[in-house]
C-alpha cells in the first residue's frame, strides 16, 4: 500500500528549505543526490532542485545513507529536535539517554536495559523512527565532539580520539573521513585557517569553548534572572551585570568533574546560540556535559510550537507576546534538583538558597582546586541517606523526607535519568514521606524536562492566575506546554509584585 501522506510532508519540507526556514533545523535534515552533502532546512548555500533531494529524520540516518555534513550549515551542530524533551515514548526516552552518553559508556545492552526493553526491540523502534540504529546515532554525536575537540585543542589525536568515545584511532579516522569528507588533520588545519587570536594549547586550560544552537528566540535575561536568583553558593555562580553575565556552576560527570560556564548574551542580538566554555578534568565527558548544560537552558526547545499554542489563549497570550521564547530551565543534576526541591518546600526562594548551601558546606565533595567561588560539587545521594543532616535549620519531618528521597535515589528506587519513565517516576517520589504534589510536580519539570506540567498549589501560579483573572482549571487549555504557561505566570507574578 502506497504512504499517501509521504509525498505532501516531503513538499512542505522541501518548501521550509526553499524558505531557509531555521524553525526546521534539527527537526529534520536533506541531502543533496547530485553532491553527496546532507544540511541543515536553513543552509544558506543555493536551493537544490527538488528531483535531488532526499530527505532524513536525522543526522545519523544521512550519513548512514552515504552523505557527508554540508561545511557551510554544519549541520552536526543543529538545536536537537524538540520532540525528545516531549515525547515520553521508548524512542524520546532513548534519544535522551543517547544524548547523555549512555551508549558510550554501558553499549547498547545497557541503553536498553534502562529503558526496559530488549536491545532489538530498541533497534528496531529507533531505526524504524530515525532511520540509524542507537550505535549509529551514538556514532554522529561522538564524531560531533571530535570535531569540536579538533577544532578548539591541541590535543594529540590518539587521546583526543579516545576522549571522543571511540574505540580505536582507526574507528576515529575512518568516521572522521566519512562523515566531513576529511582527515583529522584537515579539519584542525581548516580551524586553525580561519581562527583569530591565540592556539589552543594541549592541555586546554582555558576550557572548551562551544557554541550551544538554540532554534527560535531565547528570552535570555528571564532564564539567567531564575537561575541567579536560585544560585547556591559553592557550587553555582552568577557574575558581571543584567545583559552580560555569566553563569558558572559545578558538575559530577561520569568520568570526572568539571565547570560549565555559558555567557548571557547582549539583548537584542539575534544569535542563535549561547556562548559556553566547559573545563573538564576528563575530556570524554565532553558530550554528557553538553547535554546537561543543554538541558539546564532549554536548548532543544520549540518556541514556535510554545508560542502557537498558547499564543491563541485570550488570557495568555499577551504575556506570551511580552516574552517570546520564555523558556522552561531544566536541570544539570536530577538528582540535585529533588534534593533542593525538598529543601525549598514551604520557604521562599532565599531561604531555599540558604539552607541548601549550608548543605553544601556541610555534605558537598570540596574541589580538588576551586574555581572563584565555586568550591564544591553538590553532595551525592548516597552521602545524604545516612547524613543527621543537625547543620539545617529545618523540622525534623522535613529532615526525614530528604533522608528518604537520597536513600531511594542511591538504592535506584527512584531514578531521575533523562530516559525514566516519567509516570512512573512521580509515582514513586509521591510514595515518599514527605514528597507531596508541588515537590513531585516540581522534580517532573525541571529534573525529568516535561515540558506539561502545573503546580496548581504553587502560590507563584496562584498569584499570576488571580492577576490575569483566570480560574486555575484553565491551565487544562494549555496542553502540551504547561510548564511554559507557568513561567509565564511565574513572571507575570513577579513583575506584579
Amino acid at each position: 500500500m502506497t504512504d499517501t501522506t509521504a509525498q505532501p510532508r516531503e513538499d512542505s519540507r522541501y518548501e521550509a528549505v526553499s524558505s531557509r526556514d531555521a524553525r526546521f533545523d534539527g527537526e529534520f535534515f536533506f541531502a543533496v543526490a547530485t553532491t553527496g552533502i546532507y544540511c541543515r532546512p536553513s543552509c544558506p548555500a543555493v536551493t537544490p532542485k527538488r528531483a535531488n533531494v532526499r530527505f532524513y529524520p536525522s543526522a545519523a540516518a544521512a550519513q548512514g545513507a552515504g552523505f557527508r555534513a554540508c561545511r557551510r550549515c554544519r549541520p552536526d551542530t543543529a538545536p536537537g529536535s524538540a520532540d525528545w524533551n516531549v515525547r515520553a515514548d521508548l524512542v524520546g526516552r532513548a534519544m535522551r539517554l543517547i544524548g547523555d552518553g549512555v551508549v558510550d559508556r554501558e553499549g547498547v545492552a545497557g541503553l536498553a536495559a534502562r529503558l526496559g526493553y530488549s536491545a532489538r526491540q530498541v533497534h528496531r523502534q529507533l531505526t524504524q523512527e530515525l532511520g540509524a540504529g542507537p550505535v549509529a546515532l551514538a556514532r554522529a554525536q561522538r564524531a560531533h565532539t571530535a570535531r569540536v575537540l579538533l577544532q578548539t585543542t591541541a590535543l594529540p589525536v590518539t587521546e583526543l580520539a579516545f576522549a571522543s568515545g571511540f574505540a580505536s584511532v582507526r574507528q576515529f579516522n575512518d568516521t572522521i573521513r566519512t562523515v566531513y569528507a576529511r582527515t583529522p588533520s584537515a579539519l584542525r588545519a581548516e580551524a586553525a585557517a580561519s581562527r583569530s587570536g591565540p592556539r589552543p594549547t594541549a592541555g586546554a586550560p582555558t576550557g572548551v569553548p562551544l557554541r550551544l544552537a538554540h532554534r527560535g528566540p531565547y528570552a535570555a535575561r528571564e532564564i539567567f534572572d531564575f537561575l541567579e536568583r536560585r544560585a547556591v553558593p559553592g557550587v553555582e555562580e552568577m557574575t558581571g551585570a543584567p545583559g552580560a553575565r555569566r553563569y558558572r556552576r559545578t558538575l559530577r560527570l561520569p568520568y570526572g568533574t568539571g565547570i560549565t560556564e555559558v555567557r548571557e548574551p547582549a539583548p537584542g542580538g539575534r544569535d542563535r546560540w549561547l556562548d559556553c566554555r566547559l573545563h573538564l578534568t576528563d575530556l570524554r565527558d565532553l558530550a554528557t556535559a553538553v547535554q546537561r548544560t543543554r538541558r539546564l537552558f532549554d536548548l532543544d526547545a520549540d518556541p514556535y510550537a510554545v508560542a502557537d499554542r498558547l499564543g491563541t489563549d485570550p488570557r495568555l497570550g499577551p504575556l506570551v507576546a511580552a516574552r517570546p521564547g520564555l523558556r522552561s530551565p531544566g536541570a544539570a543534576d536530577g538528582d540535585e534538583l529533588a534534593v533542593r526541591a525538598v529543601l525549598g518546600q514551604q520557604v521562599t526562594v532565599a531561604a531555599a538558597v540558604r539552607l541548601t548551601g549550608a548543605l553544601v558546606a556541610a555534605y558537598g565533595k570540596p574541589l580538588t582546586t576551586p574555581d572563584g567561588t565555586l568550591t564544591h560539587l553538590f553532595p551525592d545521594p548516597g552521602t545524604l541517606a545516612g547524613a543527621a543532616l543537625d547543620e539545617l535549620g529545618m523540622p525534623e519531618s522535613r529532615r526525614r523526607a530528604l533522608r528518604a528521597l537520597a536513600t531511594a535515589l542511591a538504592d535506584g528506587t527512584v531514578r531521575l535519568d533523562p530516559g525514566v519513565d516519567r509516570e512512573d517516576t512521580e509515582r514513586g517520589l509521591l510514595a515518599l514521606p514527605g514528597t507531596g504534589p508541588w515537590t513531585a510536580g516540581y522534580i517532573r519539570m525541571r529534573a525529568l524536562g516535561d515540558p506539561d506540567v502545573f503546580l496548581p498549589g504553587d502560590a507563584g501560579a496562584r498569584h499570576g492566575l488571580a492577576a490575569l483573572g483566570v480560574p486555575p482549571g484553565a491551565a487544562e487549555d494549555w496542553r502540551p506546554w504547561r510548564s511554559y504557561a507557568l513561567h509565564h505566570l511565574w513572571n507575570h507574578a513577579a513583575k506584579d509584585n
